[in-house]
Parts: C-alpha cells; sequence; structure tokens
C-alpha cells in the first residue's frame, strides 16, 4: 500500500529504491512482481538481498524500479494520485469548477487565457480584453464587460464558471478601521480576509484553504479540519473584493489568513504569479508574504522558484520539545530541518525569512526562552516578529502582557537579533483567524 500511494510522485524516467528488513528473499521477490504487475509503467532495475548475519542484523534487501512507458501487458491501470507538473504558463493545480464539467477562468494565466479564447475561434485581443476586465477591472460578471461581444459573453457563461466571491459579513474595527472580511465561496464554503491600513498602503490578509489541518493549538482556523483548498481564482478575488469594496488599490498582500498556503503549493504558485503578472495588478513580489508553518520540502521547493515573496515562519517556539507541544508539523519536521530549509531559502532568494513568534503567556514568554530563541537564531538571516496571540475561546491561551513582550524584545536585542512587536490592529473585533467564519457558523 505505501508503495501505491509513493510510486504516485514518481516522474516518467524516474527511479524509486525502497528498501525492507523482510528476511525472506522470497517474499521480496513476490512483492516486486505484484507491484510490477499492478503498476506496469515501472520496471524492474537493480535489486539486491543481503542476507542475516548471525547476532549481527535481520538481513536487508532493496530494489530500484524505473518508471518508463506502460508495458503491453493488459494489466495497465490509470494512476488516479499522479499530479501534472507545474507549468508556470498554463497554471497548476484543479482549475475545474466543483462540479468538474467547466473551466475555472479566473484561475488561468494569462497565456491559458488567450490559448482558451482562439480556440473558441475569437481573436486573441478578446483574451487581453477579458484579462483586464478579470484581473485589472475586477468585474463582478461578464455583463460589465461592455467591450466584449454579446455572444461570446454568452458563450463564456454556458462554458465557464466565473469566481466571485460574495460578502457575507464584514467587521469594522473603531480602533483602527481593520476591516475583516466574511466571503461566501461558491460551494457554500466561507473563507475569511482582513485589509489592514498602513502609512505605506492597505495591505491585505488572505487566505489560502478552507480550514486546515496543521493542528495548530492556539489557531482557531484549525478546529474544525481542512475541507478543501482555494483555488487561485477564489484567493485573488478575496483581494478583488476588498479593492471594489473600499475603492482603494491594495498594494500588499499577505497569504497568513486560514489554511497553510504551502499545503496548497500548485494553486498558491499559480496565484502568486498571476498576481504579479504586467497583464494583471501587477502588485511587486517584494510585496507578497507566503506564511507557513514550516513544511520542509515545500519551503526547499519554493526556494527553487526564485521569487522574490518573503517568507515567514510561524516558529512560536524557542525548541522542539516547545514547538511540539504547540504545532503538531513539528513532529513530522525537526526545528534544526525546518531552519535549514529557511537558510536555503535564503541562499537560493537573498531574501530574509521573518520568523512568526506568537507570544502566549506562561508557555513561550520567559525571559530563558527568549535567551534559548537567541542563540537558535544565531547567524540566521532574518528577522523576528513578535504577536502577542489572539486569544480563542476553544483554548485556554491568552495573550502576553505588554511588559512580558517588551522585555522578551530587549532580551533579543541585546543578542543580537533583529526583532519587533506586530502592531495590534482589530483588537475589537474577531481577529484569530477562523474567528470570524466558526461563530457564523455557530450561528
Amino acid at each position: 500500500q505505501i508503495l501505491d500511494v509513493v510510486c504516485a510522485y514518481v516522474k516518467p524516467g524516474g527511479r524509486l529504491l525502497y528498501s525492507t528488513c523482510t528476511i525472506s528473499p522470497r517474499e521480496n521477490q513476490e512483492n516486486v512482481e505484484d507491484f510490477l504487475e499492478r503498476h506496469p509503467e515501472f520496471s524492474r532495475g537493480k535489486m539486491e538481498q543481503i542476507l542475516p548475519q548471525a547476532g549481527v542484523c535481520d538481513g536487508f534487501f532493496y530494489a530500484v524500479l524505473r518508471r518508463g512507458q506502460v508495458r503491453e501487458t493488459g494489466k495497465s491501470q490509470p494512476d488516479t494520485l499522479e499530479r501534472p507538473a507545474f507549468d508556470p504558463e498554463k497554471g497548476g493545480g484543479d482549475m475545474t469548477a466543483m462540479d468538474g464539467k467547466k473551466t475555472d477562468i479566473k484561475s488561468l494565466p494569462f497565456a491559458a487565457v488567450e490559448e482558451y479564447i482562439t480556440g473558441l475561434g475569437e481573436k486573441k485581443f478578446r483574451a487581453k480584453q477579458l484579462y483586464e476586465w478579470m484581473h485589472v477591472h475586477k468585474a463582478a460578471s461578464y455583463g460589465e464587460m461592455t467591450n466584449l461581444p454579446k455572444s461570446l459573453r454568452r458563450q463564456l457563461d454556458e462554458e465557464t464558471d466565473y469566481t466571485c466571491l460574495r460578502q457575507v459579513d464584514c467587521q469594522i474595527s473603531r480602533q483602527d478601521g481593520t476591516r475583516k472580511y466574511l466571503f461566501a465561496l461558491a460551494d457554500g464554503n466561507m473563507v475569511e480576509s482582513v485589509l489592514m491600513r498602513y502609512h505605506h498602503g492597505n495591505s491585505v490578509c488572505i487566505s489560502s484553504q478552507v480550514g486546515c489541518r496543521m493542528g495548530c493549538r492556539f489557531c482557531a482556523s484549525t478546529l474544525d479540519g481542512l475541507e478543501r483548498n482555494l483555488a487561485p481564482s477564489e484567493m485573488l478575488d478575496q483581494i478583488y473584493r476588498i479593492e471594489r469594496d473600499i475603492g482603494e488599490r491594495v498594494s500588499n498582500v499577505v497569504v497568513m489568513g486560514t489554511g497553510e498556503p504551502l499545503d496548497n503549493y500548485d494553486n498558491l504558485l499559480t496565484f502568486i504569479r498571476m498576481l504579479t503578472d504586467e497583464h494583471g495588478c501587477h502588485i511587486s513580489q517584494r510585496n507578497v508574504t507566503v506564511s507557513t508553518c514550516g513544511i520542509v520540502p515545500r519551503i526547499r521547493q519554493l526556494a527553487e522558484e526564485k521569487l522574490q515573496i518573503t517568507l515567514a515562519l510561524s516558529l512560536h517556539a524557542s525548541n522542539q520539545e516547545k514547538r511540539l507541544e504547540l504545532m503538531p508539523i513539528a513532529s513530522a519536521y525537526d526545528i534544526s530541518q525546518v531552519l535549514e530549509a529557511c537558510a536555503f531559502y535564503f541562499e537560493k532568494t537573498g531574501r530574509r525569512v521573518t520568523f512568526e513568534y506568537s507570544l502566549v503567556e506562561g508557555v513561550n514568554d520567559a525571559p530563558e526562552q527568549a535567551l534559548e530563541l537567541a542563540h537558535l537564531l544565531a547567524g540566521m538571516r532574518g528577522h523576528v516578529n513578535l504577536i502577542p496571540v489572539n486569544p480563542i475561546k476553544e483554548r485556554s491561551y491568552a495573550a502576553s502582557r505588554p511588559a512580558s513582550v517588551h522585555r522578551f524584545q530587549n532580551i533579543l536585542e541585546k543578542n543580537g537579533i533583529n526583532v519587533t512587536i506586530r502592531r495590534e490592529l482589530g483588537a475589537d473585533i474577531d481577529g484569530a483567524c477562523g474567528q470570524l467564519r466558526r461563530r457564523y457558523k455557530e450561528r
């Protein structure tokens, strides 16, 4: 069963190497033959059985299986787990609608929209018009696209899904004007977004998933688990609906709302490329921040993309034991592995990493933990962002007191760590990720 899952990640021409401590040579041979019967696209490479050595070991077997063309056995089965390679021109992830029948037109990058429109027999300039209506003018429907022929609009309406989120609620802070939006998706699910106003411009924090499966103890987003990933169009439209609502442009985007962005990797990448594309919003990549709880392979993969976005790591602890207590992801990736991946990200992109540290009273805000954090991050190219945690009723965690926050900051600064305290915005509204959505569902 393990091999049946893992083989889906082997590219054509690639190799799968697996090993086992099973002693019986015959059993190992049968396992290989059974696998090859189920997956005829693989062929057997080198196999070796290292027999037991008395009193030393239990034995060892390994096999190399190569993925090539499907062999003519009459038993070929479709590989339902295999994912298509990501193409930055055509996008990635699931671009079909929820019913699987219509094209999600707003999730298609510019080149793919050109291909789609010319495939309908239209001139290429119509694709540019359509793309600008979707991503520059932020049209809510095809009806607003007045310079497109009615026949084309009618055909698009019949053959595609046009994503336009419906605003369900908007809480506005009386203290600082921060706005927390609740949007309804086409399938009835809901997501949250937050507009924050700064002197340098408007910043929007968006969600990347409906719910979350990472299980961080202090977060409301993960209480009900993961429903599904968001399509690029659903991530983009959070920004578009907010811009239309306030009548102002958004200059900074933070993917730090509900969900783990790197758990929705292909759609995230398409979203970033479309958001920063000259044909659309054309927001600078340097004004885009992506937060992650620390999925090491994805951090390294993102580094290889050599984007100029900012990576923010949800660290929240000064050692592995405490991080495991707060964040279940730590059981999969040790804190040292996560920091090595962050160093790799800087090496590949030249972009400093932000280390998010939510301060929980009596849990991770002690002076000795500040000192331990300083030693942990010594030599890292990045800075620490201290965040007094937003309390949620389902957890007993409380935000650290201002005196504890400033004491923590001072210890880090004295030990050479760049550190800031995040300005608390929207304290009088449902500020924590997932709170507004959860309370609406309860009502």
